[in-house]
């Protein structure tokens, strides 16, 4: 069990829903970022992308709270995959789940059970294990970063290579793509506290010259709720290396017996 979970999100814009989604339990918690559609792109969905986040999130809460599959090591991706087959499920049959655009998001998942701490994280929305002898360790998928050319990547390359082999893999329609997630254990007298971030928040890491273990420090001594806010000054002060000025930005700060 966690000692304190604390979390905090903030929208990039006032006028738009914040398309990121914290949840947690007294054993688990969840991060999700849903990918903002391009302007002028058909998702052939008639659901939005905050409406896909709240449906996965509200899947994995049930499966968790309940433990559901049963809470052994290796298990993460398979309750991922159910939760991602009841969303799609949950759609009816009004929306092509087969087009490539279709409302997609990235997971980020930690559970505690039998010992040890599960993590899953599937898309770049990372998991910050803080070490009980000091330090950070990261789970992280950068596949994202990874696909041929380098950035800006286009929207056609980005379409073709989202959820396929060679490419990158997040939440959408297909509960194969949980299979792909990067995911493990790491016994808890090992650890002190986990984090889960939003790739809003990393660009303190990613964009503005933080390390990782700055950033865990700072959600471990001054909480999210400053994470949030130091990306929002620096955002402000020195603009974004690209895309839109703010993002949505969620964090979470999970402490363990001990810590």
């Amino acid at each position: 069990m966690f000692t304190e979970v604390t979390c905090a999100s903030a929208p990039g814009d006032a006028a738009r829903p914040n398309e990121d989604l914290a949840i947690a339990g007294p054993s688990w918690a969840v991060v999700i970022d849903g990918a903002t559609a391009p302007a002028g792109v058909d998702s052939g969905c008639a659901h939005d992308v905050a409406w896909l986040v709240a449906r996965l999130g509200g899947a994995l809460a049930a499966r968790l709270s309940a433990g559901v599959p049963p809470p052994v090591p290796g298990s993460l991706p398979a309750l991922l995959a159910e939760a991602i087959a009841d969303t799609a499920g949950a759609h009816g049959g009004g929306c092509d789940l087969g087009n490539p655009d279709t409302p997609s998001a990235t997971v980020a998942m930690i559970r505690v059970a039998g010992g040890r701490l599960d993590y899953l994280v599937l898309g770049d929305s990372p998991v910050l294990l803080g070490l009980a002898g000091g330090g950070v360790r990261v789970v992280a998928d950068d596949r994202l970063e990874r696909l041929p050319g380098g950035r800006p990547y286009s929207l056609e390359l980005v379409r073709r290579l989202r959820n396929a082999a060679g490419g990158f893999w997040v939440a959408a329609a297909r509960p194969e793509a949980a299979a792909e997630a990067v995911h493990g254990s790491v016994g808890l007298r090992e650890l002190r506290a986990a984090g889960l971030c939003t790739d809003g928040v990393t660009r303190l890491v990613d964009w503005y010259g933080w390390t990782w273990d700055r950033l865990a420090t700072e959600l471990e001594t001054r909480g999210p709720r400053a994470a949030v806010g130091a990306v929002r000054a620096l955002e402000t002060a020195r603009g974004p290396l690209r895309g839109k000025v703010h993002d949505d930005a969620t964090a979470v700060w999970a402490r363990l017996p001990g810590a």
